[in-house]
């Protein structure tokens, strides 16, 4: 028997609907996630990627509920999220917090640190004097390796990287459970990247902390995942461990974003067969029919452009949405 998962997901669509002209009528649907399932252990990451537009940061956002879902479900230990009163959902708050991507537009430029990283603390009730204030907001800043002394400065006073270490201590502050983490090292330095990347999984070891990692950075996501799911199109097209991904993707897609990582040996590079797709992608506005995939796909077939491909288990704990019985071959690495 396994422990129940610590977030499980069923199902997620969140559509956003486009209205126009003088009455806004509606006049389409934009699919941002149209059917997401998953679920992440306690104490483990789950990365999330895919090309920009995918839904990713969508569905880390309809997670926490800061999006309102369209349908499916989520439930945090059990919890379903979407069942809670306001008042209810709003204690559950504390289990679940977020790191955004922008380490510049995230931050109230008007507060000082130690009004940001408190905030939370006074919201939820956590500190009952200014010296307790103090206290647990020098601990944190230390926890994220900041200088205690710096709380009394303002967010422009800070490079990016600290900037983000500011984040991650408010989005600790709580001691939550599941940390959401949307793309948190893609507006840093490739150097302060690392040291970000280091202090999250230090953290994780630390607290215990349940990471969904979403990134496009596929070299990051290995790095810090036990699983990976790949989206297209607001759809998951593979799921897997990471090793097992990175060796044995099953999926044209994954094979396209693995096949584009840089590896730093000219000989191997050189010799490399590489996966190119042509086109864009599609509008979410008006997404392909059958498979979301066909339009790019080297593979595709008749059945490929009317009959969407169900998630099926491919081998132990792989999951991946392709017609194929067998996906050709590709070398990596």
């Amino acid at each position: 028997m396994t422990a129940e998962p610590l977030l499980q997901v069923r199902d997620l669509k969140v559509h956003f609907a486009v209205r126009r002209g003088l009455l806004q009528r509606t006049v389409g649907t934009i699919k941002a996630v149209d059917g997401v399932s998953f679920d992440v252990a306690k104490g483990t990451t789950l990365g999330l990627v895919g090309e920009s537009g995918c839904g990713k940061s969508t569905t880390g956002r309809a997670l926490l509920r800061l999006v309102p879902p369209t349908s499916g479900s989520v439930r945090l230990g059990g919890i379903d999220l979407g069942a809670l009163s306001a008042g209810d959902l709003r204690k559950q708050r504390r289990r679940m917090q977020m790191i955004f991507q922008d380490p510049y537009a995230s931050l109230n430029p008007r507060m000082t640190i130690l009004d940001i990283v408190a905030e939370p603390l006074g919201v939820h009730g956590l500190v009952k004097t200014p010296r307790e204030r103090l206290e647990k907001v020098a601990h944190l800043m230390e926890t994220v390796g900041l200088e205690p002394s710096y709380m009394r400065r303002y967010p422009h006073e800070f490079s990016g990287g600290q900037r983000q270490r500011i984040g991650i201590a408010r989005a600790i502050s709580l001691s939550p459970e599941l940390v959401i983490a949307d793309e948190p090292v893609s507006a840093l330095d490739v150097s302060i990247q690392a040291q970000i990347v280091n202090l999250l999984t230090q953290l994780q070891s630390d607290l215990g902390l349940t990471y969904v990692f979403i990134a496009h950075d596929l070299a990051v996501v290995r790095h810090l995942s036990r699983e990976i799911a790949v989206m297209y199109l607001g759809r998951i097209v593979e799921r897997a461990p990471a090793e097992e991904l990175f060796a044995h993707p099953e999926h044209p897609y994954t094979q396209a974003l693995l096949s584009a990582i840089p590896i730093p040996d000219p000989k191997i590079e050189r010799k490399r067969k590489r996966l190119v797709l042509v086109g864009d992608v599609p509008s979410p506005l008006d997404p392909p029919t059958g498979c979301h995939f066909h339009t790019r796909c080297p593979y595709v077939m008749d059945r490929c452009r009317v009959e969407a491909p169900a998630l099926v288990e491919c081998g132990e704990g792989h999951f991946a949405a392709c017609h194929l019985e067998e996906v050709p071959a590709l070398e990596i690495a």
